[in-house]
């Protein structure tokens, strides 16, 4: 970060001192910053100031170099140094904001250097957040919901968007899990071993593809050592409000190899198990009656159904570490079974629980190249075999398999008149299949080939962000039958399929990205950042080709290449679409206001993101009547039957905008105040509300410290949604008050009690499907122990 607040006085020297690049870090009191990390931009040079403030590295052969300089608790800043130049002095400004670098950006950048709005959840706040999904680990972040399917497989929202739209990655490669085809898979990640979390909002299509066209969420772990450092942590904990344990534990070391180079090693762990979790208590529970005309959750005393869970996952990886980089390669298996809250048959409560299984093998390398026109090469490698089975009274009722192929490769160029890039080259292929009762998708095959292309240059206090990608999606499904006989409204004309259609499906498309973006420091402690995104999506297979009953969002899904066609008497048949598929196409532009020094600092973001042929599930005011057969255990056989509407994928023009806004002001040493703030309006330019939306939500938060003891309370109020789609309700207001204590007997060991929905509020969370049958968790208690080292 360029400002003119914090300046270089740059001088000629000897020429021994060319050698090397020299200089000085010190705070705006003139005092040196002890072990503040300098690396030069484009290569894995870095190093960190002794006691004085000072640090040496090595000169570059150019001539010319970038460098970025960053250190706890203050900006960071980058600074560009020519062959002239002599020994750099330069001054760190104090900072309120956590600024943390994003490792899932291909060029260096902290959250405040980026034109998109990123957040970075790391540290003691990552752990004081952790949940035991995804989606409620990350809930209060801005403009981030979780979907809420009970507390077994919540997803991250971002403004208003979920599913095929928000990519998961884990360290930048794709989860490959099934939880972006249906609210009730878990995603394949644990929290409890990250080191920080990155939350790309908005269009993210350039580095990802058009699976990011709503954003991205990066769980970073150091399953590939990136260094020789020696680290770990570890923690226990138990919660009262489904008797959840946890036990986690991960850490690094290196060892020294006689033939040069150094190994780096690391190993994670961790497990849990939880029951049924208590909603609050009976006085703001409906009655019985209510409760069974609206089709809420059978409770079991006190508890929901089927909201229990259990997880155990380790991870193993080694590097080899040399002056130029790393390559390192890593293998990691995960098990979770939990319940599904909410599956039923028509009045009937089913006892389903999924068990899941994953394996995943990685391989990273970041090296430095000893050549005349690139300077670094990025490449990542991933395979993941994934499998979950849904129970049903102990039999398999359906099975959800996917297996991904994931390679990344980025290539860095020296600065070209100080513009600084890269070339990546992306290839990934997903092979899923659904078997069973309820599979709602067929099984298919998903391959994408990319390329693309990204700069960045300081223009003064103005950084320059561009870049495009084009991509081949191709999508194939073979033996796809399709059900051409009329169905009725009514369950006595209800009858068994006779015509059946039987083809393939092949799709070949050709999505472009390419985006524009501008941070300005336009006065010392503040900037501006401005992006563009031009981003093109392909449906996913799920979108094009559901034909079935998705008993995890209660509706029978359709996919985009079939119609609906209803007759005089009601009744309706199916049939392929007689239109092209077009692509989903976003044109979104974001704008912050960022300060950044001081005791008082805040981030104000806003957003329009303006999507042609918007895929959604649309209603069509039909109803589909399902009927199979389960096993037991026993060997039984039981027919079931249910109604579910028929919802069918439609694209049309939408139209999606709001705000984010975050103030954090350290009022004394101890004390720090927080305040936040999101909204998302998104609607159909035709006329109509889009799903699950979640409403207008403010929080505040104050943490306090003193001595060893650290306590926070913090709350957040859920304002009224009636903005609603067709079969939605208004979802009433709520606030949610947490709080939490800590005390440390020393840097490395700390004792916790923390307090979840401590005035018992009885809540429903609108992005949910499961909105009327899972209310949030009644209060909740966990105590807990961790370490590090």
């Amino acid at each position: 970060m360029k400002r003119s607040l914090i300046y270089a006085a740059l001088f000629l020297s000897s020429q021994q001192a060319l050698a090397q690049i020299q200089g000085h870090v010190r705070d705006e009191q003139g005092l040196p910053i002890t072990n503040a990390t300098v690396e030069v931009v484009g290569t894995k040079l870095s190093t960190q100031t002794n006691e004085q403030g000072e640090f040496s590295l090595p000169a570059q052969r150019d001539g010319h170099i970038e460098l970025h300089v960053f250190a706890p608790d203050y900006t960071h800043e980058t600074l560009h140094v020519h062959k002239d130049d002599g020994p750099v002095n330069l001054v760190l400004a104090n900072t309120t904001l956590e600024i943390v670098n994003v490792i899932g950006l291909p060029w260096h950048a902290s959250n405040m250097e980026s034109a998109q709005p990123v957040t970075v959840l790391d540290g003691d706040t990552l752990r004081d957040r952790q949940a035991s999904t995804l989606g409620e680990t990350l809930k209060y972040e801005v403009g981030v919901h979780s979907s809420y399917y009970g507390p077994v497989a919540s997803s991250p929202v971002i403004r208003g968007l979920e599913g095929p739209r928000v990519l998961i990655t884990q360290n930048g490669l794709d989860a490959g899990d099934a939880s972006r085809v249906g609210p009730d898979h878990a995603v394949a990640t644990e929290a409890s071993t990250a080191r920080q979390i990155e939350i790309l909002r908005g269009p993210a299509t350039l580095f990802y593809g058009s699976g990011a066209i709503g954003g991205v969420v990066n769980i970073v772990d150091d399953r590939v050592p990136r260094g020789l450092d020696t680290y770990g942590e570890w923690r226990l904990e138990q919660d009262s409000v489904a008797d959840d344990k946890l036990v986690s534990a991960s850490g690094n070391t290196a060892l020294e190899l006689n033939g040069g180079g150094s190994l780096g090693l690391h190993l994670d762990g961790f497990w849990r198990d939880a029951g049924n979790y208590k909603i609050p208590g009976p006085a703001e529970i409906e009655t019985a009656e209510e409760h069974a005309e609206e089709g809420h959750e059978h409770h079991d005393n006190g508890r929901l159904a089927n909201s229990f869970a259990e997880a155990q996952g380790g991870n193993i990886g080694g590097s080899f570490i040399m002056d130029e980089g790393f390559v390192g390669l890593s293998y990691g298996h995960l098990e979770r079974q939990y319940g599904i809250p909410g599956h039923s048959h028509g009045d009937e409560e089913a006892n389903v629980y999924a068990d899941l299984k994953q394996d995943r093998v990685q391989l990273i390398s970041e090296l430095t190249l000893d050549h005349d026109f690139f300077s670094a090469t990025n490449t990542r490698f991933g395979f993941t075999d994934y499998e979950h089975s849904e129970i049903e009274n102990g039999a398999i009722g359906t099975t959800f398999r996917n297996e991904t192929a994931e390679a990344r490769w980025e290539l860095f160029h020296h600065p070209i008149a100080e513009w600084r890039g890269a070339l990546s080259f992306h290839y990934k292929h997903n092979d899923f299949e659904a078997i069973g009762d309820e599979a709602f998708t067929p099984p298919s095959k998903t391959s994408t080939l990319a390329l693309g292309l990204m700069e960045e240059r300081h223009f003064g206090e103005l950084l320059v962000q561009l870049g495009a990608r084009v991509e081949q999606v191709t999508i194939s499904a073979n033996n796809l039958q399709l059900d051409l006989n009329d169905h009725s409204h009514s369950d006595e004309d209800h009858h068994q399929s006779e015509f059946i259609r039987v083809f393939d499906f092949d799709h070949e498309s050709t999505p472009f990205s390419a985006s524009a973006g501008a941070v300005w420091d336009f006065t010392p402690g503040y900037n501006i950042g401005l992006s563009y995104t031009h981003a093109e999506r392909t449906p996913s297979a799920a979108e094009l080709l559901a034909f079935g009953p998705h008993l995890g969002s209660g509706l029978y899904e359709v996919g985009a290449i079939l119609e609906l066609h209803e007759a005089a008497d009601g009744d309706f048949h199916f049939d392929l679409a007689r239109t092209d598929l077009e692509l989903e196409t976003s044109n979104n532009v974001d704008l912050s206001l960022r300060k950044f020094e001081g005791d008082i600092g805040f981030i104000l973001n806003a957003f329009y993101n303006q999507i042609d042929n918007y895929y959604y599930l649309s209603e069509t005011n039909a109803v589909y009547e399902t009927e199979h057969d389960h096993g037991d255990e026993t060997g039984a056989e039981h027919e079931h039957a249910a109604e579910l509407p028929v919802f069918i994928y439609q694209a049309r023009d939408a139209d999606l905008y709001g705000f984010e806004s975050e103030i954090i002001w350290q009022t004394t040493s101890a004390l720090k105040l927080s305040f936040t703030s999101d909204y998302t309006r998104a609607s159909l330019k035709n006329g109509g509300d889009l799903p699950r939306i979640p409403p207008l939500r403010i929080g505040a938060r104050a943490q306090y410290e003193l001595g060893s003891w650290r306590a926070e309370l913090s709350g957040q109020h859920y304002f009224e949604q009636d903005k609603i789609a067709a079969l939605e309700t208004t979802t009433d207001s709520y606030t949610l008050v947490d709080a939490q204590i800590s005390y440390a007997f020393s840097d490395t060991l700390k004792i916790y009690l923390k307090g979840n929905n401590l005035t018992d509020e009885y809540a429903r969370v609108h992005a949910s499907f499961l909105k009327d049958k899972a209310p949030l968790p009644a209060r909740s208690y966990a105590l807990g122990i961790s370490g590090n080292f």
